[in-house]
C-alpha cells in the first residue's frame, strides 16, 4: 500500500476532548493521522486514553466497564453512581470529517443515567450508529491469556472483530440475548408459579433461533475470510488458523440455514426441563468457542508458550486490519496497550512496519520511549504524566 493510499484509507482521530473521564478533569489533544505513542509511568493515565477512544464504537469499551465506573473521582471519594462524563472526537474517515460525542448523561425526571451518542451534532438512536461509521480493535495485557482462559472472552473477541465488517451483528446478538434472558425468566418462574405459557416460550425460542442462526452464519463467513488474510502472514508473527466450535455452527456443515433454524427451535423446546433446572440456556450460540492453531507447529494456541500466544493474537489483529482495509476501504483504529514491551526487537520492528504499511492510526502505550525508536519519524509521541499529555519533540 502506498503512502498516499494509506493516508486516505484510514480512520484517524484528529482531536480528542475528555471531560471528567477517569483521571482526566479536562483534556484537549490535537493529533495527526500517523501512529501515536503514549509514554509514561504506570498509573499515569495512558490506558485511560485508550479506553476513551474505545467508547467511540459500540459496547462497554476495552475494560468492559459500567458507565459510572468511567466517571472521574477525587482521591478517597466514596463509590457512587458516577458524575456525567464525555468523550468527544473529530475524526477523519476515508478523508471525510466526522464529529462524535458520547458519554454518561443524567436521566430525565429521575430516570437512570444513560449513555448518549451524538454524530455530527445529532443524537443517535443507539450505539449501533457508531459501528456503521467507524471501527476499532484493541489488545490489552489482560488479553494475553485469551487462548488459555474461558471461552466467553474468545467469543467476545471474535464478535467484536465482526462488528468492524458487519455492524448489524451486534444487534443480532443483542436480540438473541434478550430473548434468551426472557426465556430463562419464564422457565424459572414456571418452576414456582405453574407452567409458563407455551406459546410465549415458542415465540422467544423462535427469536433465539432466527437471530442465533444469523449470528452463527456471520461468524462462519467471517472466519473463512479472516483465515485467508491470516495465511498471508506478517513477517515473524506466526500464522493463525481459526475455527468455531459450537453445535449450531457445526450444523451448517450439510444443512441449510432454514434447516438449522428448525433444528435450533426443536433443541430449545427439548431442553426446557433441563434449562429450567439450570436457570439458563444450556444450548445455543452463546456457548460457542473460537479455536486457534499455530499453523507452523500444528498445535492449539492453548498449548503454545505465553510469548507465542501473544504473537498469534497480534497476527490475528493485523490480519483483521488488512482485511478491513481491503473490504471497507479504511483501516480500523487500533488501540494497543503495552503491546511492544515483551516483544523481541525483530517482532517489534515487524509490528511497527506492518502498522505503517496497513495505514492504520494505531495508538500504542509504553513506559519507555526507546522501545518505539524503530518507528522514527513515522509516529507522533506524547508524554503522559499526572493526567496531563504533552508532545515529545
Amino acid at each position: 500500500m502506498s503512502a498516499e493510499a494509506s493516508s486516505a484509507a484510514r480512520i484517524a482521530v484528529k482531536r480528542l476532548v475528555l471531560t471528567d473521564f477517569r483521571c482526566y478533569e479536562a483534556l484537549r489533544l490535537e493529533i495527526g493521522e500517523s501512529p501515536v505513542v503514549l509514554a509514561g509511568a504506570n498509573g499515569a493515565g495512558k490506558t485511560n486514553l485508550l479506553e476513551a477512544l474505545s467508547f467511540l464504537v459500540p459496547g462497554r469499551g476495552l475494560r468492559r466497564a459500567r458507565l459510572h465506573e468511567a466517571s472521574r473521582r477525587e482521591p478517597g471519594a466514596a463509590d457512587g453512581p458516577g458524575a456525567p462524563w464525555a468523550v468527544a472526537a473529530s475524526l477523519s474517515v476515508g478523508g471525510e470529517t466526522l464529529e462524535i460525542g458520547t458519554g454518561l448523561a443524567p436521566g430525565e425526571d429521575g430516570a437512570p443515567r444513560r449513555r448518549v451518542v451524538k454524530i455530527d451534532g445529532n443524537e443517535a438512536r443507539s450505539q449501533t450508529a457508531l459501528g456503521e461509521r467507524i471501527s476499532a480493535t484493541w489488545l490489552t495485557p489482560e488479553m494475553d491469556r485469551l487462548f488459555s482462559d474461558g471461552r466467553s472472552d474468545r467469543r467476545r473477541f471474535l464478535d467484536r472483530l465482526i462488528y468492524g465488517f458487519d455492524p448489524a451483528h451486534a444487534e443480532r446478538l443483542s436480540q438473541y440475548e434478550r430473548a434468551m434472558r426472557e426465556r430463562a425468566r419464564l422457565l424459572r418462574d414456571g418452576r414456582f408459579r405453574g407452567a409458563p405459557d407455551p406459546a410465549w416460550l415458542a415465540a422467544l425460542e423462535d427469536r433465539m433461533a432466527r437471530h442465533g442462526v444469523a449470528a452463527a452464519a456471520a461468524r462462519l463467513a467471517f472466519i473463512a475470510r479472516l483465515n485467508a488474510a491470516c495465511a498471508l502472514g506478517a513477517g515473524p508473527f506466526p500464522v493463525a488458523g481459526l475455527s468455531i466450535e459450537g453445535d449450531v455452527e457445526e450444523w451448517f456443515d450439510g444443512m441449510s440455514a432454514l434447516d438449522v433454524e428448525d433444528s435450533f427451535r426443536l433443541r430449545l423446546a427439548e431442553t426446557r426441563p433441563r434449562d429450567s433446572d439450570a436457570g439458563r440456556a444450556t444450548f445455543g450460540v452463546h456457548r460457542s468457542d473460537l479455536l486457534c492453531r499455530h499453523m507452523a507447529k500444528d498445535i492449539p494456541a492453548a498449548r503454545c508458550s505465553s510469548g507465542e500466544q501473544k504473537a498469534l493474537l497480534i497476527s490475528i489483529v493485523l490480519a483483521n486490519a488488512r482485511l478491513q482495509s481491503l473490504e471497507r476501504g479504511a483501516a480500523p483504529l487500533m488501540l494497543l496497550d503495552e503491546v511492544a514491551a515483551h516483544l523481541d526487537a525483530e517482532r517489534r520492528e515487524a509490528l511497527f512496519d506492518e502498522i505503517c504499511d496497513i495505514g492504520a492510526q494505531t495508538w500504542m502505550t509504553g513506559t519507555d520511549l526507546d522501545v518505539f525508536a524503530p518507528l522514527g519519524a513515522r509516529a507522533q509521541r506524547f508524554r503522559v504524566a499526572d493526567a496531563a499529555v504533552t508532545v515529545v519533540e
